[in-house]
């Protein structure tokens, strides 16, 4: 498994796009908005490849100085559990604290709490709605 940096706009990007569709959007009855696609541009895009198939995909956004959002962390369903969220976790650490990050902070849906505590991040304040399903705030010190 590859694990690397993609730039907006490219084939690798559009693949991302669909795939977070597919996972995120999709089963909400949701789609991204062209505004939407075009604000991620300032963003750090990752993503998981075997050969030229994408396995899963996160971003991060400067929220503040020394303050990373990890947004759009989605992994293929049938793969998930086998340590692609993992990878792709420690790879955007990695890169937050590469580029002076001090916190990595997300807004996580309540189903994937689980995996984030067990992968060092706590929860922050009370649950809440967003993209209409319940969320938890959830940060870690890099």
């Amino acid at each position: 498994m590859a694990l690397k940096i993609i730039d907006h706009g490219t084939p690798e990007y559009r693949q991302m796009v669909k795939l977070r569709d597919d996972i995120l959007r999709k089963p909400l009855g949701l789609t991204f908005t062209p505004d939407e696609l075009e604000s991620e541009k300032e963003n750090m895009l990752i993503a998981a490849f075997e050969d030229e198939r994408m396995l899963g995909c996160c971003m991060l956004v400067e929220e503040q100085p020394g303050t990373v959002r990890l947004r759009q962390m989605a992994v293929l369903n049938d793969l998930q559990g086998k340590g692609i969220g993992r990878a792709l976790m420690n790879f955007a650490e990695n890169l937050a604290r590469d580029r002076g990050y001090r916190i990595l902070r997300m807004h996580a849906r309540v189903n994937a709490v689980g995996f984030y505590e067990k992968v060092g991040y706590k929860i922050r304040g009370d649950q809440f709605f967003e993209v209409t399903i319940p969320h938890y705030v959830m940060e870690k010190q890099l």
